[in-house]
């Protein structure tokens, strides 16, 4: 990690070299060019001193694990090189800031105002000669601290050697096909065998079995592929949860997952007596199947709360309990357990063998075959560290570098668990520099934490840890989770969302990223004191539990670059901000059921701060010193409740290095947010998830016309407000068709001032047809439009156009010609305020001079068709004898109908295609015509495998985004 953090600080030094001080000479003072070359000497100096240092920096790292003094010397390298960062982060973030008055200035004062203002205020970032001599006396001071750690490196006598800081692109086969299982085939029949078994009235319920056996041994694995086999999930259990429990065990966690898992959603619970209530309520004669994965604790005090409450589920429940530790399969009263042993040395080589050799042909196998099945045999019966040995050869070509790997001295390592410290080291040294810090920083988390794609790379970019040109970091860090996760430092986590990555780390795993991060990355629980010195602690994860306080021992860490606050109440923030300036990565998680907390002025004192995450809870806006943050890159504000958040401030156009303004808001009320004027100053701007339209009757109104100089925008932009707009004129300033990176796009044609409608039709109809989208476009939605047509002129060149939703639109009385849409594979049609109350062949784009045009497809590719909540709609009509020449959606494979309660029928050509899902809900008139067995229509729908008819007196007003 130091060479990482080393090679760094020589980059920035040389940048620093190139761009501050040539050409710097022209016009200034004597006493200014002296303290200039002053500055440029100290920083060539110090330069030339990492360079020196870093040639040693491999061969200590590797030798730190053996030998402490070794470890000690380098925390103190680690130290200086941090300091370092910090100054050059002061200089550019006074040069950004100055930069910035500059540039206001200048565009406040008359022409022959700027001319004085520029031979005053000459070189005025950074450049004053008190600024540079307190620059340069810091780097002098760096200077001979760093000149003592290099002499105390001496008696180490460390090889000389360069650095590895190429990162290799991983192949694009990455994902190797190695079974899970490979050995295991007898085991887990039996395991899932005993999960089926049949209750009986003397079985103990419920029924607990526990999975036994050392780390990396694969307990985790197995009880997945139980939790998900498919005879598993036909066994008609009412619910089944995984909870990961590990240590140290927290009550209020597990309690609230079980509570959860029933569909009890987030308690906010605090007295443990009701949490208990609530969960046995939750639990009382329901079958159940949970997985406790991980689970340490030996007090059986701890656990009878536990067994109590699960007492209450119905006979047949089941629980599954992995653990290292036999005690634990004893105090949770196993009724059956599993001892997993170590596979066997035949096993071992098939996982390792099918990793390693994946991308060889024959002659390269035979070559290093015999050197193979000697490396395998270290593994020693552990499936994890076959596949991470097998992910490290993979990438190694030549013989002697797998002799190198087998004649190592990290083999002599008195393993953390038998077998596996030493092919993990093997494979975190084999990381290129930059992705240790990566890597490490992870340490930071708790174990079993989920980390998601964008959350982690963002992060990663906050500390500086991407080397990359222009916008490119982002694609950059993602090739390095790819790397992570090919190297099985990584796993990928199933738990979520689909189009969401998400990944978790082997505990073993974590407890390397722990080892190498030693004292960096600390993790509290708040329970209690945390006695451990934090003062050269950099990153913090710090979750308080309900009634706990800040411990005070973490204001010693006044060196944290990383602060995780999971549990926000109302503490004193401000003594947070004021004890850690030199934060680069802030996130501030809320407590439900707490009071409510507005974010402190002082805020504005993180200068260094790039990353910013906040569960708001204020009621009014956030405070405007947060344009103080000129170095900004992410700001990610989560608003939960419909009457948080109603002002950004007016200064945002200063953070001119924000790239991502991710508003994450889960009620539509959020939607009147105000935005300020000159947003569109924010050009780096990449990701902006939300963006508001000004009421007419505000002064500070913020304009569609913000948007036109934010090309650089990709991925998701939703536009509220587009109600307020009274020209197209403003909607065509927004210059979409120029955002080439924007994927989805949400046009919300809501207003602030909702009691004015007048004159909204025919404005509608000209903003929409102005607001033309990207060629790239994939999925749309427009809400709330008022206009009386819906399909603009620009919606047939959107020729990559997937996803349509159409919500609201209270003058459509038919719908638009969407069958034109020869590429649109979705289709949801929603909105109670729709009063159309036919379907005919205009929806479907016929036109009676293109009916004689021979052989027509209609919605070519649709896949999923949805209409919901159509209260008005009473008949949908087919196209009569001419059926023959047209094919309409020959692909569709989903037919959703909800809450349309006059429609009648449904047109014959919907059933003779190769539907595999219909559903009707709501519908009483097409519940009675379609409904099994009786209905007089039930003929033509019988084929279709998957039929879902039911009827419920409530009409359902919900809307799906995309």
């Amino acid at each position: 990690m130091a060479w990482a953090l080393v090679s760094t600080i020589v980059d920035q030094l040389g940048s620093l070299i190139a761009s501050e001080f040539k050409d710097r000479f022209g016009s200034l003072l004597a006493s200014e060019v002296a303290s200039i070359v002053n500055v440029k000497e100290e920083v060539e100096k110090l330069e030339r001193k990492f360079h020196e240092i870093q040639a040693k920096l491999n061969d200590a790292e590797e030798r730190q694990v053996k030998e402490e003094a070794v470890r000690l010397w380098l925390k103190k390298l680690n130290d200086v090189s941090y300091e370092m960062a910090d100054v050059l982060d002061e200089w550019n973030t006074a040069k950004i800031k100055a930069d910035i008055e500059k540039e206001k200035e200048a565009e406040a004062s008359t022409a022959k105002r700027r001319k004085v203002l520029s031979l005053t205020n000459l070189y005025s970032s950074v450049s004053t000669v008190s600024q540079r001599r307190d620059i340069a006396l810091k780097i002098k001071e760096i200077t001979e601290k760093l000149d003592k750690i290099d002499r105390e490196g001496e008696m180490y006598k460390f090889v000389l050697t360069s650095g590895n800081d190429e990162v290799v692109k991983p192949p694009t086969d990455s994902h190797v096909d190695v079974s899970d299982i490979i050995g295991r085939d007898e085991v887990r029949g039996h395991l899932v065998k005993m999960l089926l078994g049949r209750g009986n009235e003397e079985e103990r319920s419920p029924h607990v079995i526990s999975l036994v056996g050392m780390g990396g041994v694969g307990k985790t694995t197995l009880a997945q592929l139980a939790y998900n086999d498919s005879e598993l999930n036909s066994a008609h259990f009412e619910k089944k949860g995984w909870i990961c429990v590990s240590d140290p065990f927290d009550k209020f966690m597990v309690a609230k997952a079980i509570i959860q898992a029933f569909g009890g959603g987030e308690s906010n619970i605090t007295q443990w007596s009701s949490l208990m209530d609530k969960m046995c309520e939750t639990i009382q004669e329901r079958k159940l199947f949970f997985v406790f994965d991980d689970v340490w604790i030996e007090d059986s005090m701890l656990w009878e709360p536990f067994r109590l409450a699960l007492q209450n589920a119905a006979q047949g429940s089941r629980i599954l309990v992995t653990t290292r530790k036999s005690k634990v399969a004893d105090i949770v009263g196993s009724a059956e357990r599993i001892n997993l042993e170590e596979l066997s040395d035949d096993d071992c080589w098939s996982i390792f063998s099918r990793i390693a050799f994946s991308d060889r042909d024959s002659e390269q196998r035979k070559d290093l075959e015999e050197i193979g099945r000697k490396i395998s045999d270290k593994c020693k019966g552990l499936p994890l560290a076959a596949r991470t040995l097998g992910s490290l050869m993979r990438f190694k070509s030549e013989k002697e570098q797998w002799e190198m790997v087998f004649f190592s001295r990290l083999w002599e390592l008195e393993d953390v668990e038998k077998g596996l410290f030493a092919p993990l080291l093997f494979s975190y040294y084999d990381l290129p520099s930059p992705l240790k810090r990566c890597f490490s920083y992870c340490a930071v988390f708790p174990k079993d934490y989920v980390y998601f794609e964008e959350e982690l790379v963002s992060m990663w970019m906050a500390q500086g840890y991407i080397k990359s040109n222009a916008n490119m970091e982002r694609i950059v860090a993602r090739e390095y989770l790819k790397i992570l996760l090919i190297r099985s430092l990584f796993q990928r986590d199933y738990g979520y969302k689909e189009n969401i990555m998400s990944f978790q780390m082997h505990d073993i795993v974590h407890d390397l990223a722990q080892f190498m991060a030693k004292n960096e990355c600390i993790t509290i629980n708040g329970y209690e004191e945390f006695g451990q010195n934090l003062q050269n602690a950099r990153h913090l994860y710090l979750e308080i539990p309900q009634n706990a306080q800040i411990p005070e021992s973490i204001y010693s860490a006044k060196n944290l670059r990383t602060l995780i606050f999971v549990g926000l109440r109302a503490h004193n923030l401000s003594k947070l901000f004021q004890h850690f300036k030199l934060l680069r990565t802030l996130t501030l998680s809320y407590q439900l059921g707490t009071k409510v907390m507005k974010l402190p002025d002082a805020i504005g004192n993180l200068l260094h701060l790039r990353y910013l995450k906040i569960h708001y809870y204020s009621r009014d806006r956030l405070p405007e010193t947060i344009c103080n943050l000129s170095n900004l890159q992410i700001l990610n504000i989560a608003i939960h409740l419909p009457n948080e958040l109603k002002k950004l401030p007016q200064g945002m156009s200063k953070l001119i290095n924000l790239k991502h303004l991710i508003l994450e808001e889960e009620y539509f009320w959020t939607r009147k947010l105000k935005f300020p004027r000159e947003i569109g100053r924010l050009s780096s701007l990449t990701k902006l998830s939300h963006f508001f339209i000004g009421g007419k009757d505000d002064s500070q109104r913020c304009e569609l016309g913000e948007l036109k100089y934010l090309n650089n925008l990709q991925g998701t932009l939703q536009i509220y407000g587009l109600g307020n707009v009274v020209d197209a004129c403003e909607a065509k300033n927004a210059e979409l068709k120029k955002k080439k990176g924007l994927r989805d796009l949400y046009l919300h044609f809501s207003e602030e001032n909702v009691e004015n409608h007048g004159g909204r039709m025919e404005t509608d109809v000209s903003v929409l047809n102005a607001l033309e989208p990207p060629p790239g476009l994939e999925k749309l939605q427009i809400d709330w439009y008022e206009g009386t047509t819906m399909f603009p002129n620009w919606m047939m060149s959107l020729a990559k156009l997937k996803r349509l939703t159409l919500t609201d639109g209270e003058n459509l009385e038919r719908l638009p010609p969407l069958g034109k849409l020869q590429f649109l594979e979705y289709l949801h049609i929603w909105g109670p305020s729709f009063p159309f109350k036919k379907v005919g062949v205009e929806f479907l784009g016929i036109e009676s001079e293109n009916k004689k045009d021979g052989i027509i497809k209609i919605f070519p590719n649709l896949n999923t068709l949805r209409f919901e909540c159509l209260p008005e709609w009473e008949e949908w009509v087919g196209i009569g004898g001419q059926e023959d020449c047209i094919i309409i959606m020959p692909c569709l494979q989903t037919l959703q109908i909800y809450g349309c309660p006059e429609l009648k029928s449904l047109p014959d050509f919907l059933f003779k295609i190769s539907l595999q899902k219909f559903e009707v809900y709501e519908s009483p008139i097409l519940h009675k015509r379609y409904q099994r067995g009786t209905g007089e229509d039930w003929a033509k729908i019988s084929h279709i495998p998957d039929i879902m008819i039911d009827y419920i007196e409530v009409q359902r007003y919900g809307q799906e985004v995309i």
